[in-house]
């Protein structure tokens, strides 16, 4: 290497440098799409021919040569000197043109990087890939005394030992990080406010009515429908009406000029997607609709919040007017309750997977109509139909035992 004229090494130097800082483009853009395909935000995500281990490794080399080169050079012409001279150079380059340049041009067009990779850079990374996959498994047994072992965990009936279960359940109390992460697993159709609870304006009323509604209504945003929620039009936002409403000079015209048009969210939508779409639409009211076109209820920004960081509201069963505790420990209970909410509010882990409301979990359990008097057991709790009104368990009564 010595014996090598200036003119070659400083042409190996500059291919070494351009090698480093195309592979680590190349992994910058397939790190960026993936980030994009998990938020949802893009549904083109082109893969890579080879291994991610193979493109460090590529790099690796290419930065290696880069500062050996230059080290090289250094002390052939100034000694020892030179030799630190052109190595902390050589660094400073190597993080500008190799590392920090490539990463911002790969964030900007990372389709394009990734076709270079599968074309142009697609024989070397095949021919280092063997070597990536050996170094990759050596880092990995390095690593293997640091893992976390995982606990077993055996799993028996509920009612033997109420404070397993609680153990069991003590990890699913998540601080505001995992929560984020946990609304990937969670669905829109998981928290949504049912179409039989939604409060919502008729336009086939008449407009005394619906002054009347409006007055008394708590919210902001309301869907606005002819005769069946189904036929959902606008979403009313209320806060441009209000001054209308004491002296009832509300007309249907000035009604529907304060409305917008619906946001339709799908069931299935994961609640991480949702609040990223709400973001994107500058909206904070979806209509929740299935695979036919049926609407299903509705789900807020304010909906999605709580799953994150909690009730805003007390979150004791005392503020909750679904619940009504009884002087002996039990509780009287609307079978219309979402089970993630009672579940949040007393502390409780009833099945939430299935059913999303405390009659349709009646109704499931029992496997037929729900009538008044039945006595039925899920788990630790007990239940009992105190009322039924429209083939539905109105009123339950709910308590908990321990053995």
């Amino acid at each position: 290497m010595d014996a090598l004229p200036l003119g070659p090494l400083l042409g190996i130097l500059v291919l070494a440098l351009l090698w480093s800082a195309l592979f680590t483009a190349v992994d910058a853009a397939q790190q960026q799409l993936n980030s994009a395909r998990r938020n949802g935000l893009t549904d083109e995500h082109p893969e890579l021919a080879v291994a991610p281990q193979a493109l460090v490794l590529c790099s690796t080399l290419g930065k290696l040569l880069v500062l050996a080169l230059a080290c090289l050079l250094g002390q052939r012409y100034n000694g020892e000197h030179g030799f630190w001279l052109a190595g902390l150079g050589a660094a400073v380059v190597l993080l500008v043109l190799a590392e920090y340049l490539p990463r911002q041009l790969a964030r900007r067009n990372p389709h394009t990087f990734i076709a270079l990779g599968n074309s142009l850079l697609k024989a070397p990374l095949k021919l280092l890939q063997p070597l990536a996959w050996l170094l990759d498994g050596c880092a990995r047994l390095l690593l293997r005394p640091f893992r976390i072992q995982p606990h077993a965990v055996s799993l028996h009936e509920q009612d033997d030992d109420a404070d397993a279960e609680e153990h069991l359940h003590a990890d699913h109390r998540l601080n505001l990080p995992e929560s984020l992460l946990a609304l990937d697993k969670i669905t829109v159709n998981d928290i949504l406010v049912p179409r039989n609870d939604v409060d919502g304006i008729n336009l086939d009323d008449p407009i005394e009515a619906i002054i009347e509604q409006l007055i008394i209504s708590r919210h902001t945003r309301l869907p606005v429908y002819h005769s069946d929620i189904n036929q959902v039009e606008a979403i009313l936002n209320t806060k441009l009406i209000s001054h209308l409403l004491p002296k009832a000079e509300l007309t249907r015209e000035a009604l529907q000029a304060a409305c917008y048009d619906p946001y339709f969210v799908p069931e299935s939508t994961p609640l991480q997607l949702q609040l990223l779409n709400f973001h994107k639409q500058q909206r904070r009211l979806g209509v929740v609709v299935d695979e036919y076109g049926e609407v299903l209820g509705i789900v807020t920004l304010e909906d999605i919040l709580e799953e994150i960081v909690g009730e805003f509201e007390d979150e004791h069963h005392q503020d909750n007017p679904h619940i009504h505790p009884q002087g002996d420990g039990r509780f009287v209970i609307e079978g219309t309750v979402s089970i993630r909410e009672l579940n949040r509010s007393l502390g409780w882990h009833l099945p939430s997977d299935g059913p999303k409301t405390l009659n349709g979990l009646v109704t499931e359990a029992l496997e037929s109509i729900p009538a008044s008097a039945v006595c039925l057991k899920i788990g630790r709790y007990r239940l009992e139909i105190l009322e039924t009104e429209d083939n539905c368990a109105s009123r339950i009564l709910v308590w908990t035992v321990t053995r």
